[in-house]
């Protein structure tokens, strides 16, 4: 039996939408300030439009683990945060400790989506009844009464709250797996032992000294015979030290208090000296931050780290140059971030439908030209490309063309201005 529940829910202040009216009627000097604040008035408007909701619950029988489980889901508010899997396809965010991550994560993604750093995510936040029992393997003889049982957990993910949630929701292909102190071990635990479950794994702080560091002692030699070509690793850690102690003094400190970090540290050394086996990888010491403040810090930057190739950088010269193909560098750009993770992703329609009207805005008509088709062939079924080509050959002064793509347009959607739109130009051929 499946049980849905929304957790949390928030609404756009009419202070925020006439914050953005405001900004978007007084910046229009460069292309960087109008891209900008197009993207910013879009949100608005979309905000505008639907209630943002952060997430909501579905509770699924685990057989596995003989028990009632529960997730919290958040879908991107590109897709409307519903369950409607009509309009795109996600990576999916596997998140432990979903009760203390999951809104933080929910909210950075969401910014980084908008601001062109990562692909909108689905985040999936799991919930632990027991959570040093999901999130350890086996017994440690300093934490007595712990038997740990996440090789079962971990079966539970990939048998069924994986497929539960790719049956389910707009799924792309691109995993990652987050976790945070045991959370962490479980991480860096699934790397070393199934590398193929995710494509890229986030380690905040991890607990690698359970068990007497049972698995940087395993990885020693699993790490020199694996090949982990397309896996990535970001690993987060604290600053866990007395005072003036630095991370390579650390390593010579036998105190309990220290045993976290240089269990970390030692698992970096092994994979410094394994580099053939293809692991994308990077570590980040935080001195600033303790084992609780590391966790949001590292996240951002983890995931800045898994998309440092996602972001499209227009520079003005390419804008003011009349020869500059902007449709081949974005052609050429998203050729590079679908391969690179592994599906198919195209520009998004309202980039380049923004930068296409300032284009035929600066009488830059074959630039316009070019982005118009461009997404009239990456959205051969959305009415507004064709609008948009309309208003091109409106400008250009070819009312037939015009009118051939205000009538495609109407036929795909009823919108009232493109109607407006052909009816005039009907009625003067007359």
């Amino acid at each position: 039996m499946i049980k849905r529940s929304i957790i949390n829910t928030a609404v756009p202040t009419q202070a925020a939408r006439q914050h953005a009216k405001s900004l978007f009627k007084n910046a229009m000097k460069t292309f960087f300030y109008f891209f900008a604040l197009l993207l910013f008035s879009f949100c608005a408007i979309a905000q505008e439009k639907h209630q943002f909701i952060t997430g909501f619950e579905k509770s699924l029988r685990s057989t596995i683990l003989g028990e009632q489980r529960k997730a919290w889901i958040h879908i991107p508010t590109s897709n409307g945060g519903t369950e409607n899997t009509g309009k795109g396809r996600y990576p999916v965010i596997y998140l432990l400790d979903g009760d203390a991550n999951f809104n933080d994560v929910v909210s950075m993604t969401e910014f980084m989506s908008n601001a062109g750093l990562c692909p909108p995510m689905i985040v999936v936040g799991i919930l632990h009844p027991a959570r040093m029992k999901d999130l350890t393997f086996g017994t440690d003889t300093e934490t007595p009464g712990v038997n740990g049982n996440g090789e079962n957990f971990m079966l539970y993910v990939e048998k069924e709250l994986m497929p539960y949630i790719d049956s389910n929701y707009p799924t792309a292909s691109y995993k990652i797996f987050i976790g945070h102190s045991v959370g962490g071990l479980t991480v860096v635990n699934t790397l070393v032992r199934q590398p193929n479950l995710f494509n890229a794994y986030i380690s905040l702080d991890a607990a690698l000294w359970w068990n007497d560091q049972q698995i940087v002692k395993d990885a020693k030699t699993i790490l020199a015979n694996t090949n982990y070509k397309g896996k990535t690793l970001f690993m987060a850690m604290a600053n866990r030290m007395e005072r003036g102690m630095d991370t390579t003094q650390v390593q010579q400190d036998t105190t309990e208090g220290t045993e976290l970090i240089r269990s970390n540290l030692e698992f970096i050394k092994d994979i410094s000296k394994n580099k053939t086996n293809q692991l994308r990888f990077k570590h980040a010491f935080y001195e600033n931050d303790d084992h609780s403040s590391v966790r949001l810090i590292g996240e951002y930057d983890a995931v800045r780290f898994i998309f440092d190739y996602y972001k499209l950088k227009i520079y003005n010269s390419e804008l003011e140059n009349p020869n500059f193909k902007l449709d081949s560098l974005f052609a050429t750009h998203y050729n590079n971030v679908s391969k690179q993770i592994g599906y198919l992703v195209k520009p998004d329609e309202s980039q380049v439908n923004g930068l296409a009207y300032y284009m035929l805005r600066q009488k830059q008509f074959n630039k316009a030209e070019a982005l118009f088709k461009l997404n009239v062939s990456n959205y051969p079924t959305t009415a507004n490309c064709y609008d948009g080509l309309g208003d091109f050959y409106l400008a250009k002064g070819d009312t037939i063309k015009a009118i051939e793509n205000f009538k495609k347009t109407l036929s795909l959607k009823a919108i009232p201005e493109t109607k407006e739109k052909l009816d005039k130009l009907l009625k003067e051929k007359k």
